[in-house]
């Protein structure tokens, strides 16, 4: 027997990770001044390090579900060539970070043993 589908009901926001290097810091901040001007969003700390499930520096965007048609193609179309991790909340870290995510630019490796399965 297949497996049921899951609802989107379950996404409560999505997280945008924009990643970047010494070399590329200057054009996320670009984005980042982009998105603040134009979106209701929060905006996560500045990582230079590795945090978390993330293998280089990053920041994180927070938004709601109402954002996504305008905010992830302002995103696709802007990102200058970074690196994002475009992933919902649906309370599985684990599957919202990997099976359920999307990637636009080179797709990063992910620490998923940080991760829960569940929340």
């Amino acid at each position: 027997m297949p497996p049921s589908p899951v609802e989107p009901t379950l996404i409560s926001d999505y997280h945008i990770h924009v990643y970047y290097d010494p070399e590329s810091r200057d054009r996320a901040a670009l984005l980042r001044q982009w998105i603040e001007q134009r979106f209701t969003v929060r905006m996560g700390s500045w990582h230079d390090e590795p945090v978390g499930p993330h293998v280089t520096g990053m920041y994180q965007v927070q938004f709601q579900p109402e954002l996504f048609p305008t905010l992830v193609p302002f995103v696709m179309m802007n990102r200058m060539g970074l690196t994002l991790l475009l992933h919902p909340q649906s309370g599985r870290p684990r599957d919202d970070h990997t099976i359920n995510a999307t990637w636009m630019g080179a797709v990063l490796p992910v620490k998923t043993e940080v991760l829960r399965e569940a929340d």
